[in-house]
């Protein structure tokens, strides 16, 4: 696959991946609009009450300076507030400047948290001695109510730094207020559409380039192409049994027992400290893989919905995905996964003769309802040896520290980079890797890519529990 068709799979799956982010944003707000608006069209709080001995109670400052001025009312406050015992209650909304100048010297808390689970207010109380002028009496409020019983205060809300005060009518000490405030947004149901049209724009646009990207050119292969050993059933075998183009399996090695085959072959002649210093010469291999596996989630997401919907996987989202998860594994094989080889990973998603490999042949059928369960219900055993085996290697929002949805996060731990560890320390005093230890490491990570493909709907067989081919 050439850089130019990478590129486009990767920028289309950025693409299709905020389309989804702006979508789903949209889907809340009309959620939303459905089912949380009052009658009048307000998202409105419970009713709570909040008290102090002081003689008022004031919000935190409310800055709003980067809302447009004008006169276009882009949303609404509304306060209901009864004073608390049946007693008459005051409530305001100013400029901060002007409810400073007019509570400096009095006595008043200040509303700095709440927690919303038990409704615990939280204040920090302002001393003073003075006593205020009741606050009916002036002129500079943006909005009032004051009054015994259920006081409704509506508010255009406009740019600027506000607070909003509670305060018995007479100015006294000692307020006690049941208070709910709701917000009308104007506009909210075109806003929804908006970001419904533009999401499902931005992801139709980005599933767009995924397929034309990952599309196999038409016409004969190139000489170096590698023929796809699935699709090899009628074609001609060199000597060694392997498809043309297709590196042949060693003569000691048996055949996988399960179809996602992981190997890899230990270099006799690693370097002793070479691998103190891998982490930085991986780092352009990490770089792309951040952008590759954004592209696997967003390709995996599609091929979900090809099969529930056809039961097959499309062929070229699969080898891209297959690719993928060949160029991970050569990466990790030759970094903190295995320490394997000293040979650079190529920087290609197709088969090559590196010492590290990732066989998953393509399924023809994959069945429609595995697909509702397999990755999440199926695989949840699976799951927790994962989280012990490779730490980080996990999936979904469940289990994920770095991710959310579908979509794996290689980044390597747990037990597989302890062993590796171990390893790299023994390689630094002999010069010499423990075969046994290799063959455990590589088992764990075996075990691991099993679960993936599993896991991404590349295949229908349920991965053994077992570290062996």
């Amino acid at each position: 696959m050439s850089a130019k068709r990478v590129l486009l799979i990767v920028s289309g799956s950025i693409i299709g991946l905020l389309g989804l982010v702006v979508l789903a944003g949209g889907a809340a707000l009309l959620w939303a609009n459905q089912a949380l608006k009052d009658d009048d069209g307000y998202f409105t709080s419970r009713t709570e009450r909040f008290q102090t001995g002081a003689r008022a109670i004031v919000s935190e400052n409310l800055d709003l300076t980067d809302i447009p001025g004008g006169t276009d009312r882009w949303a609404d406050l509304r306060i209901r507030a009864s004073g608390a015992d049946g007693r008459p209650i005051f409530v305001g909304i100013a400029r901060r400047e002007d409810l400073q100048r007019y509570l400096a010297g009095v006595p008043h808390s200040v509303l700095t948290d709440v927690d919303p689970d038990s409704f615990r207010p939280t204040y920090r109380q302002v001393s003073g001695e003075r006593a205020p002028v009741p606050p009916g009496e002036q002129r500079f409020w943006a909005a009032r109510v004051q009054g015994r019983g259920v006081q409704t205060l509506t508010w255009a809300v406009s740019g600027g730094n506000w607070q909003i005060v509670a305060m018995n009518p007479d100015g006294s000490a000692g307020v006690g207020v049941d208070a709910s405030a709701g917000v009308k947004v104007a506009n909210l149901l075109a806003i929804t559409i908006g970001l419904l049209a533009a999401g499902l724009l931005l992801l139709g646009g980005g599933i767009t380039m995924i397929v034309f990207g990952a599309r196999r050119p038409r016409g004969p292969p190139s000489s170096g192409a590698v023929m796809d050993p699935s699709a090899a059933g009628t074609a001609a075998l060199d000597p060694d049994g392997a498809a043309p183009g297709q590196l042949p399996a060693p003569p000691d090695r048996p055949p996988p027992s399960h179809p996602v085959d992981v190997t890899g072959v230990l270099d006799p002649h690693l370097s002793r400290w070479l691998w103190l210093v891998k982490w930085l010469l991986a780092i352009p291999h990490y770089v792309i893989l951040f952008f590759l596996w954004i592209a696997y989630f967003v390709v995996t997401l599609i091929a979900f919905f090809a099969i529930l919907f056809t039961g097959r996987y499309p062929r070229d989202l699969f080898e891209f995905n297959h690719g993928v998860l060949r160029w991970t594994w050569r990466v990790h094989f030759y970094a903190y996964d295995a320490l394997g080889t000293d040979r650079y990973p190529p920087f290609t998603l197709a088969r090559t003769d590196y010492p590290a490999e990732i066989e998953v042949p393509y399924p023809e059928r994959l069945s429609r309802g595995l697909v509702l369960v397999k990755w999440w219900l199926l695989a949840i055993p699976h799951y927790i040896v994962v989280a012990v085996l490779a730490g980080n290697w996990v999936y979904g929002a469940a289990w994920g520290d770095r991710w959310w949805g579908w979509a794996w996060t290689p980044v390597g731990g747990g037990l597989i980079g302890i062993l590796t560890f171990f390893a790299a320390v023994v390689l630094l005093f002999t010069g010499r890797y423990p075969p046994s230890l290799f063959d455990l490491v590589v088992g764990m990570s075996r075990w691991v890519y099993r679960v993936v493909a599993y896991a991404t709907l590349m295949r229908d067989e349920y991965p053994p529990f077992r570290l062996e081919r």
